[in-house]
């Protein structure tokens, strides 16, 4: 067990695709993951948040993650996925690409994320766990759904 640091030492993370980057969110922070749900438009809402979701009662918030990102839009006939996540008391889904395994970085140290990625990317990620086949962009959900951020698309391209 990792000491002296105050940071979120989560080494399970339930793994996305979100235009074609390879994001982590640690599995405490997942509720559950859903197919395609359908939504109630929220007027005059950011163009993040894609509508609500009825969750067996529960209102939940859905925010695209491309636009929050400020990623390119999906192609018309990609169907999001939800991957619920808990962030500050609330139930949010975070609309993905793709939807990975869960996967266990156990030895694996977290690294600050590259610079040279697009400064909305960063803004969300606590750093990056370099894998044998790729690199996973560990995502924090309290700041990848607050969409009062606008993000800026400088450094890089995904």
């Amino acid at each position: 067990m990792s000491t002296g640091t105050t940071a979120r030492t989560a080494e399970q993370y339930c793994t996305f695709w979100v235009a074609g980057l390879f994001f982590g969110v640690a599995v405490d922070e997942v509720q559950e993951v859903l197919r395609r749900q359908s939504m109630t438009p929220v007027p005059r809402a950011d163009r993040a948040v894609t509508g609500l979701i009825n969750l067996r009662g529960q209102i939940v918030t859905a925010v695209d993650l491309r636009v929050r990102l400020g990623l390119p839009d999906r192609a018309d006939d990609e169907v999001p996925m939800n991957v619920i996540v808990r962030s500050r008391g609330e139930v949010v889904s975070l609309l993905v690409d793709d939807i990975g395994d869960v996967i266990d970085t156990a030895g694996v140290d977290l690294q600050p994320a590259p610079t040279t990625m697009p400064r909305g990317v960063q803004d969300v990620v606590r750093g990056v766990r370099p894998l044998s086949d790729s690199i996973l962009l560990v995502l924090d959900a309290d700041r990848a759904v607050d969409v009062t951020v606008t993000p800026d698309n400088t450094g890089g391209t995904p």
